[in-house]
């Protein structure tokens, strides 16, 4: 058996209300809300970045574990907003966690599935016995245009996995993936801010793909969307999680336990992953969870986990936590966001 042994998630204090951004553009933010369904987002301060975050979730992760670190031989960073361009992140995260120097280290780039690429790649290495344990860290600070749209929802935070054989908590039944060229979402060396294709990032992009990687996924594994207890989508805006599950015949209970966008906004590579926490903190042994990313440029990979006993001791409080937050106005956010 091979899977997520411990988690961890790191989301900053600081949020900014949909309220606050709306007001300042002379935008009606009950439109907004209707239109994204988020109220409000989280917001890493200015002395925070990817990495910095990367840390306190891989820490989480890593708390009160009765194994050797040294043993944790490969650590994948996930990000689309890396610190530095020419140099990984993924070797300043372990020299910080105190790991011992013989492993395998290297950062991951695929828009907002460029983690659970990297969780597929760490199970084949466990799997062919190149390491007992993988440290898997999905971690953003991600920022947009003022006035553009994607500035309602893009977010700051991290989450961590650390996979292995023994004591899995959440075995990985499956996994599929499906890759095309599709350029709906983009940013070009030395341009600070995205550009992506409005509505071009919605039918052909973000459905397509995530229906084509969870239809061929079912099928290859005999399940029916009946069949599990969760199912966790990429979360761009609350909207399009909520169709694109409808479609595929899951419920909104099903899905409503994952859905973070509402309130911590769109982290890139930690949403799905977030959302797949957050159902953590009440998933039962015995459950399965059907768990669909998206990256833009694009594609979509899809896993199938079923909770096990051992979730009891690694379960993380969640919700609590996300409840310790504090608002900042529009001026701090600039300033958080290092635009002015």
């Amino acid at each position: 058996m091979v899977g997520i042994v411990s988690y961890g998630f790191y989301i900053p204090k600081y949020r900014i209300k949909v309220e606050e951004i709306a007001k300042v553009w002379g935008k009606n933010p009950e439109d907004v809300k209707k239109s994204l369904q988020i109220n409000e987002k989280a917001v890493s301060s200015n002395d925070e970045d990817s990495l910095t975050m990367a840390y306190e979730s891989a820490s989480m992760a890593l708390d009160d574990l009765p194994l050797k670190k040294d043993d944790i031989k490969v650590i994948f960073f996930g990000s689309e907003t890396s610190p530095y361009v020419v140099n990984p992140a993924s070797t300043i995260l372990g020299e910080f966690l105190g790991i011992d120097h013989n492993y395998l280290a290297y950062d991951t780039q695929f828009a907002c599935k460029a983690t659970t690429g990297a969780l597929i790649s760490g199970v084949s290495l466990i799997k062919s016995n190149f390491t007992k344990y993988a440290l898997i860290v999905a971690s953003d600070k991600a920022n947009a245009k003022p006035h553009d749209a994607l500035e309602y929802t893009t977010s700051s935070g991290s989450t961590a996995f650390l996979l292995g054989k023994e004591n899995v908590a959440l075995e990985i039944i499956a996994a599929n993936s499906y890759s095309s060229d599709t350029p709906d979402f983009w940013r070009r060396e030395g341009i600070r801010y995205p550009s992506h294709g409005g509505r071009f990032t919605g039918k052909p992009s973000y459905f397509f793909h995530i229906n084509q990687a969870v239809k061929k996924l079912l099928d290859k594994t005999n399940l029916k969307p009946s069949d599990f207890t969760y199912a966790v989508f990429h979360m761009p805006n609350g909207k399009f999680p909520r169709e694109v599950a409808r479609s595929l015949g899951f419920s909104s209970d099903q899905i409503e336990p994952s859905l973070i966008v509402d309130y911590l906004g769109n982290s890139y590579t930690a949403t799905a992953l977030m959302g797949l926490v957050s159902v953590l903190e009440k998933a039962k042994s015995g459950e399965m969870i059907l768990l669909a990313s998206y990256g833009s440029g694009a594609g979509s990979d899809t896993f199938v986990f079923k909770v096990t006993s051992h979730l009891e001791k690694r379960r993380k409080t969640f919700r609590k936590l996300i409840e310790d937050k504090k608002y900042i106005d529009y001026p701090t956010y600039l300033k958080f966001m290092n635009t002015i």
